[in-house]
């Protein structure tokens, strides 16, 4: 009974251990599983790629410089970084310390850094200035998007011209025509009032403009400008995506959006799924680092 009992206990120890534990899988739009290689191939192809990332996810950022450190590789290192994390008017900071002129708690001190950058942006920010790359802080002074939540767009105009540098070029376009827009709008629920709810859509577009504006005057020829953001500001081709799209038609971009699976094969979920050009499958428990 007892040598059973090892045996039960065994079977189920192997059958455990043989069992196939999925990080993390990629999807093309048209749900064909996609190799990480094969991925960075496709990539160095496009003039801007936005890496969509979910802020807490520990894989989501490794991939982020997984493939980054792959893209280099495959275009010579001809690649810009950018991030919505890092904001233009720490410009500066962020340059001083890729040059070496700023250790990491100078820029810490003088950068509005998040609260999880050591873990999550340092490493892609390390390794731009190991390369000698361009990282752009490409988003919008949080408290300019603030204000336009609060008071709206308009305020904006009473600004200062060096505060306006630091800002998409006013009048800032916002259509609820916008990919993601209505959602948000929806998300606020009837009982909110019509202005208040303009005005906090107009603060993500003053974000997304910003954004899509600093990429679009940090580009160069023969570059990939890999962008991380938050999976909302280009998810179905919306946000920073759209943006860009009304000034500049022609450009190749690509999205890569992410999404939470309970399914341990990682499969594409079957609701809730809005596929764009590339598709990060994650676990839905996976470590977070927030």
């Amino acid at each position: 009974m007892k040598n059973i009992f090892i045996a039960v206990l065994l079977a189920g120890f192997c059958s455990l251990s043989g069992q196939d534990i999925k990080a993390y899988q990629f999807y093309d739009k048209k749900g064909k599983e996609v190799k990480t290689e094969k991925l960075v191939k496709e990539l160095a192809k496009y003039d801007v790629v936005f890496f969509g990332e979910n802020h807490n996810s520990s894989i989501n950022h490794w991939l982020q410089l997984k493939v980054t450190e792959g893209l280099f590789q495959k275009k010579n290192g001809q690649i810009i970084l950018g991030a919505e994390m890092f904001e233009r008017d720490n410009q500066a900071q962020l340059n001083q310390y890729l040059e070496g002129k700023f250790d990491a708690k100078t820029l810490k001190d003088s950068a509005r850094l998040w609260n999880n950058y050591a873990t999550d942006y340092k490493p892609l920010v390390d390794f731009a200035k190991t390369k000698k790359l361009n990282f752009i802080a490409t988003n919008i002074p949080r408290k300019y998007a603030s204000q336009t939540a609060k008071e709206g767009l308009e305020s904006l105009n009473k600004l200062s011209d060096k505060e306006k540098t630091y800002i998409a070029q006013l009048p800032i376009k916002v259509t609820l025509d916008t990919p993601g827009y209505q959602e948000m709008k929806a998300m606020m629920g009837d009982h909110a009032e019509g202005t208040k709810v303009m005005n906090f859509i107009s603060a993500q577009a003053t974000k997304d403009a910003t954004m899509a504006e600093s990429i679009l005057k940090s580009m160069q020829a023969g570059k990939t400008f890999i962008h991380y953001n938050g999976n909302y500001h280009s998810k179905e081709f919306g946000g920073i995506y759209w943006y860009i799209k009304q000034k500049n038609p022609n450009l190749k971009m690509a999205v890569i959006s992410v999404f939470e699976s309970e399914d341990p094969e990682l499969k594409v979920p079957a609701k809730e799924y809005s596929p764009t050009d590339f598709n990060l499958i994650i676990p839905a428990d996976m470590t977070k680092t927030l």
